[in-house]
């Protein structure tokens, strides 16, 4: 992967309490359709995610959702996107999602969006695949998860062989820049291997 073409965005179909979630999931949109990065995400029209693809919508950009068939009418699909996807079930969109996506990034969510970051940091921590993995830290949202993380270190449930790889931004204005330079590191040290 060279590139950043698409990204998979992890979020709450609520606002949340704090302002600030809304204006950053707004922000984050609008960066990536700037950068003509393309949105994948849960196909919902509410909360965060309705925020963010709704800003990639509006600064021109490409928004793909997938919905499972009995979520359409609960998460208000968003019937603006170019794509929608509808699937049967959550691992069928899990997986849809992670094979359309060169990079994810996690904004605030519930216990939905808290399971689907997790499971791309087991996997980019088993080696299933490299692509860079984001946590947008909006307020101090994830402060407690990553805190829990350095937790498990501190009592040897992550190793140093198996350690996690993952990147933590506050700024929505440095999303963007770190998963490009994340994706070239990654490139270098596959072309490094390979050699």
């Amino acid at each position: 992967m060279t590139e950043i073409r698409n990204i998979c965005v992890y979020c709450g179909s609520a606002n949340g309490v704090d302002a600030l979630f809304v204006a950053a999931a707004a922000e984050l949109g609008r960066a990536m359709a700037e950068h003509g990065i393309g949105l994948v995400y849960g196909g919902g029209d509410n909360g965060l995610m309705g925020t963010i693809a709704r800003a990639v919508l509006d600064h021109g950009g490409h928004v793909t959702g997938v919905i499972p068939s009995f979520l359409r009418k609960r998460e208000s699909m968003l019937e603006t996107a170019q794509e929608l996807v509808l699937v049967d079930d959550m691992h069928t969109r899990k997986r849809i999602m992670f094979e359309r996506a060169d990079a994810f990034v996690a904004l605030p969510g519930g216990i939905g969006t808290l399971e689907e970051l997790v499971e791309q940091l087991t996997w980019v921590q088993l080696g299933r695949h490299g692509k860079p993995v984001l946590v947008a830290d909006v307020g101090g949202f994830w402060k407690p998860l990553l805190s829990l993380f350095a937790h498990m270190r501190e009592h040897g449930f992550i190793r140093e062989e198996f350690e996690l790889r993952y990147l933590v931004s506050e700024k929505m204005s440095d999303v963007v820049p770190m998963l490009k330079q994340a994706a070239a590191r990654s490139q270098t040290r596959a072309l490094d291997e390979r050699f």
